[in-house]
């Protein structure tokens, strides 16, 4: 890709993500005028989520209530860090959503994190693959898929990735 083009992209993408370190996911989507069901379902999840560490809105600058937008938290603890992403896609009164959030743990074991995630929710199947590299959690409902992905002998990553198609 030439420099202009380079170019070209950073600036586009500077103007869509502007006010990157906005308090609130929810509050910087209402500011930047995201779709008003849309916005509903990220203050959910927002908060179901506990979501307050950096974020970033990338809107349409001249129709963000009816085209797609990406809202990206993420979040430093002392024993790791993690990354949250959404996409709400308005669709008249709905929303459509697909959210990633992506948690790496480094003082525990994919299996203790597994073992620990299930006796917490008897609903959730576990499977393991690779040895025991990769851990699947999925509920029976398959409303989201947790994969745990050992990255040593005592630190692990989470990814658990979901989409929703409310009313549809």
């Amino acid at each position: 890709m030439g420099d202009g083009l380079k170019k070209k992209f950073f600036l586009f993408f500077l103007l869509l993500s502007s006010n990157a370190f906005a308090s609130s996911l929810f509050l910087e989507a209402e500011l930047r005028g995201i779709n008003n069901t849309c916005l509903n379902y990220l203050g959910q999840i927002e908060s179901s989520y506990d979501l307050n560490g950096l974020n970033i809105t990338f809107a349409h600058p001249d129709n963000p209530s009816i085209l797609p937008s990406l809202h990206i938290s993420s979040q430093k603890y002392n024993n790791g860090s993690s990354s949250f992403s959404a996409t709400l896609t308005p669709d008249g009164d709905q929303c459509y959503l697909s959210s990633i959030m992506i948690t790496a743990i480094n003082n525990q074991s994919c299996s203790a994190i597994a073992e620990i995630k299930v006796n917490n929710d008897k609903n959730l199947q576990s499977s393991t693959f690779a040895e025991g590299i990769y851990i699947i959690l999925t509920p029976k409902d398959s409303s989201y898929q947790t994969i745990l992905t050992s990255s040593g002998e005592n630190a692990c990553t989470i990814t658990e990735s979901r989409m929703m198609w409310p009313g549809k």
